[in-house]
């Protein structure tokens, strides 16, 4: 195989091949695990029918309670996992094609006929084919279990953001706090996974990212206190309603840079990828991990990429408000689409920070400006701005 269209035609045959036969082997032996177990044959009869008619499918799914409106739907789909999952994947690439547009560079451009569209699918077989190194000192329980965590600390942030009025995995009174005291676990899996590689630039790597995390998550906090006195409410829906007259970019000006600031420092990218900095440390905390260890790491810093965008939408943009010749829905994906451009394009131009400029900007200068904008926002409500 020399070329992409060879190796895709190559994975359609096997799947060919593998639909074609797998049922000759797979039902007899259901059929046999039936009769042993005495399971109802009904029952087995309506789910292989399920699976060659949609509409049985559907109705199969809304009686065992796994249908469209359901939290298992809600939470492995849409607006759950799989959703995030294709958004950090198309942010992947994305932020590849912008880049190399900014810097003057083609990026992907043969996986796929149309500007190497297809290239998020070819890295995925490009990681399931690597090798899965572990490092003969490294703690295997907890190098094995970082990626884990790291996917499901981005998932968990999805659970109480909104996407619109009606589409949403669960409500609360809080839902504003609960995303950020889920990041506060960032820091620790970062370390975990430095500390469990047993590879001194990982170790180094993850050292940085403790202090840089530590330091930026203050003043991300305090930025967002200044949306609560104009609101106060802790509950995004209530936050997003209280923006259709006007978004809180323009009251909250200072807050909303602040956010953003922290925003790229939580997700370590340039100007504040020090703890990945590869001409240092090769490749930071991340050096040891490798095959789909890495894609899934990759993949939980994407998903968190996704839900910190959605933050700043739903906090500054205005959420889903909009005329009303676009549903709600469109409206948020456009200003996520925006949020998610301007994150990326700091990457293309910007240079890294020393560790000393990284840390005086965290503790000093933020810290400082989010209690001027605390203070901004204690006026803006005593005259009733909103």
């Amino acid at each position: 195989m020399e070329t992409f269209e060879e190796f895709v035609k190559r994975i359609l045959i096997i799947l060919f091949w593998f639909i074609l036969i797998s049922p000759l082997i797979i039902f007899p032996i259901l059929f046999l695990v039936v009769g042993f177990l005495g399971i109802d044959v009904t029952i087995v009869n309506e789910i292989l029918t399920a699976t060659i008619d949609p509409i049985k499918a559907y109705k199969l799914a809304e009686r065992y309670g796994l249908g469209f409106n359901s939290t298992f739907f809600k939470i492995a789909a849409f607006p759950g996992f799989t959703f995030a999952a294709l958004v950090a994947t198309l942010t992947i690439l994305y932020e590849r094609k912008l880049m190399a547009k900014a810097q003057l560079r083609v990026g992907p451009l043969y996986a796929g006929r149309f500007e190497g569209i297809l290239q998020p699918i070819a890295d995925l077989f490009k990681l399931l084919g690597k090798e899965l190194v572990v490092p003969e000192k490294a703690d295997k329980m907890f190098f094995w279990a970082a990626p884990i965590l790291s996917i499901g600390l981005a998932a968990s942030l999805l659970a109480v953001i909104p996407l619109s009025p009606t589409i949403y995995i669960a409500r609360s009174e809080f839902s504003l706090l609960i995303p950020f005291a889920i990041i506060g676990f960032s820091p620790l899996v970062v370390l975990i996974a430095a500390w469990a590689s047993s590879n001194k630039f990982a170790f180094i790597g993850g050292l940085r990212a403790l202090h840089q995390l530590a330091a930026y998550e203050i003043p991300m906090l305090l930025s967002i206190l200044g949306i609560v006195i104009l609101t106060g409410s802790f509950d995004l829906m209530k936050i997003v309603e209280a923006q259709k007259d006007m978004w809180f970019i323009f009251p909250q000006f200072l807050a909303a840079i602040i956010f953003y600031i922290t925003i790229l420092s939580e997700l370590e990218r340039i100007p504040f990828d020090l703890p990945e900095a590869e001409t240092e440390i090769v490749s930071g905390w991340l050096t040891e991990y490798t095959g789909m260890h890495f894609g899934l790491l990759q993949l939980g810093v994407y998903m968190k990429f996704y839900a910190l965008a959605l933050l700043f939408t739903l906090l500054f943009l205005g959420g889903w408000n909009g005329p009303a010749f676009l549903p709600p829905i469109v409206w948020l994906l456009g200003k996520l689409f925006f949020v998610i451009t301007i994150i990326i394009f700091p990457r293309a131009v910007l240079p890294r920070l020393r560790m000393d400029q990284l840390i005086r900007i965290g503790w000093a200068w933020l810290i400082a400006l989010s209690f001027i904008n605390l203070f901004i926002a204690v006026i803006e409500s005593s005259l009733g701005v909103i």
